[in-house]
């Protein structure tokens, strides 16, 4: 949740209209989903918590108050950005008439993606104040939705000092050296990287790679090493500056595209004009900043099934009108600085917003019931308790994971996994199918502490067996030390059994993910006594035990030896109730 810090007096400038404090808090939650945090009279500094990090437009004043603008009805529709012409005679500092960039395929496999444009303001330099807000809106942006620079960098400059056409180029890391910003000596980018504050912090992002990206203008003045550092001679903007010029570079061309519209609208709601810059690549030329805004149809009986609103088209007109859209034939018009609409519902939460969801009568319930816990929830408690006794710590790993841990790191084929249809990260793809893998995983993430590690988890998996999808819950147990061996393992086993008064039998099995002849599969029978000598008593399979694979050792690179047991406690439950 980004926390960001805003001129009372000059939010409410933006705005255009005088609000008190509360109730600007009021209109901040209701419709910008912001918590105003606090109010610092004396230095008229408002701290405002921003919930929905899908926004980042909103992480300024300037995205704040164009979201209030249009809600008091103050704009109406969304305040379309126009490109200022891309020639300025009279800017002596460029013998070019054109803004240009030439991006050199050197970046392609480091950073390849740049956006640009000059922001020119209309009347006197640059404040304090706009300074600040600037600088906040760049490390917000870059750290939370830039993912730490990693996806997305930004970079401003003084125009003034810079001679396009600009080049952005890879370089070896020892062949250029330039002072960074904040620094009176030259370093290299190796330097940089070794030395700087800001080097050392964000090196892992070109840790990869052999040559690094920069930004360098006509006049061989180096503008930036991204995205670690400015240049302290032509990086660094002043109050004295009235023309800047924005780049972002990144590894996502469609969240590089949002964050320049971002501070291309920011910028021009300061009074700046914002003139375009020709990106030349080595197989294709654009032009940006890139303002084309996309639709999405939404239908009238979804906004009713939603929000139970009966709303004709013009009233759904202005309200989304009110949130910044155009609206024709039942299609929105996105704004271009935002990202976040990805479907027809997400529309559908603007309208509502826009609404008031204090105007949306609630609806009476219309059955009734007592909450109460699963029947299986007590053996769950049990296990787990009798697990923590015998000294193992409990951990809890995120259901999403991805089938390199699950099967290939574990020495085992795929034996039914949910897939992600559209995931965010090839990290996390899948629902997971059995609870050991990720165990090991904090092992692999753990080897700095010391030994014995004894942990385990009990939760969800779930797995999918021809068309039918089935949840179970799961038990793991884990000991990792330099003694650790079958019958440790075993006994904790036993332990757990007689515990909860089961019986059970260990079959010889093959598991890739275990040493032949040192792992079993747990059976437990049937019949209500567990009696084995019962004709009756079906066998169930209800979980594995033994010692890991040297070879599943290393691909988790792990040097001691792992023993493990992993329980269905679900299919246990359905034999134990009866």
């Amino acid at each position: 949740m980004p926390t960001i810090t805003v001129s009372y007096k000059d939010l409410q400038d933006l705005i255009g209209k005088h609000i008190r404090v509360k109730e600007l808090g009021n209109l901040l939650h209701g419709y910008c989903k912001i918590e105003l945090d606090s109010h610092d009279e004396k230095s008229d500094e408002l701290t405002l918590s921003v919930a929905d990090t899908n926004m980042p437009f909103l992480w300024s004043a300037e995205g704040i108050a164009r979201r209030l603008r249009g809600a008091l009805g103050i704009d109406n529709g969304e305040e379309i950005l126009v490109l200022a012409k891309d020639s300025d005679k009279s800017d002596k500092s460029n013998k070019s008439s054109n803004y240009s960039v030439i991006v050199n395929s050197s970046v392609d496999e480091v950073r390849p993606f740049i956006s640009c444009f000059v922001a020119k303001l209309r009347k006197g330099t640059i404040s304090e104040h706009l300074l600040k807000q600037l600088i906040q809106l760049q490390e917000k942006v870059c750290e939370g939705y830039g993912r730490r620079r990693k996806k997305v960098s930004v970079g401003l400059y003084p125009c003034a000092k810079i001679k396009f056409p600009v080049y952005y180029k890879a370089v070896l890391p020892e062949s250029v050296s330039f002072i960074p910003l904040d620094f009176v000596q030259e370093m290299t980018l190796k330097e940089i990287l070794e030395a700087h504050p800001k080097g050392k912090e964000y090196a892992p992002i070109l840790e990869a790679h052999d040559k690094y990206p920069i930004l360098i203008d006509s006049d061989d003045n180096i503008l930036s090493f991204a995205p670690i550092i400015n240049s302290e001679r032509t990086g660094k903007v002043s109050e004295e500056d009235s023309t800047l010029f924005f780049d972002a570079t990144g590894t996502d061309e469609t969240a590089l595209r949002i964050v320049t519209n971002i501070f291309a609208y920011a910028l021009h709601d300061r009074g700046f004009d914002i003139v375009p810059v020709r990106m030349q690549f080595s197989k294709k030329s654009c032009i940006t900043p890139d303002l084309t805004r996309e639709s999405i149809k939404i239908k009238k009986d979804d906004i009713n099934a939603w929000l139970d609103l009966d709303l004709h088209e013009s009233e759904v007109a202005l309200l989304l009108n009110k949130a910044g859209y155009d609206f024709n034939n039942w299609t929105a018009i996105i704004p271009s600085y935002r990202g976040d609409i990805m479907h027809s519902v997400d529309v559908i939460e603007d309208i509502a917003m826009m609404y008031g969801y204090e105007n949306i009568k609630p609806l009476a319930l219309t059955t009734l019931t007592r909450g109460k816990s699963l029947p299986i929830v007590p053996l769950l408690n049990k296990s787990r308790e009798l697990v923590v006794g015998l000294g193992f710590q409990e951990v809890m790993n995120l259901m999403l994971t991805n089938k390199k841990i699950l099967y290939e790191k574990m020495a085992i084929a795929d034996f039914g996994t949910v897939e992600i249809a559209q995931p965010m990260s090839e990290t996390h793809s899948v629902v997971r199918s059995w609870l050991t893998p990720l165990l090991m995983s904090i092992l692999e993430k753990n080897k700095h502490a010391s030994y014995p590690q004894r942990i385990f988890e009990q939760g969800l998996v779930t797995a999918r067996k021809g068309d039918v999808i089935h949840d179970y819950e799961r038990l793991a147990i884990l000991s990792c030390h330099h003694t650790a061996n079958f019958t440790e393992i075993k006994q904790i086993l036993d332990y757990l059994f007689k515990s909860l008064s089961i019986e059970y039998i260990l079959q010889e099995v093959e598991h890739g993910s275990f040493i032949p002849g040192r792992v079993g599969r747990i059976v437990i029978k049937s019949s209500g006594e567990n009696n084995k000598n019962s004709q009756s008593s079906k066998e169930i399979k209800v979980g594995f035990i033994g010692e890991i694979h040297p070879a599943v050792l290393k691909n988790f690179e792990l040097d001691l030896p792992v023993v493990t047991l992993e329980l269905n406690l679900s299919e246990i439950f359905e034999v134990v109730k009866k």
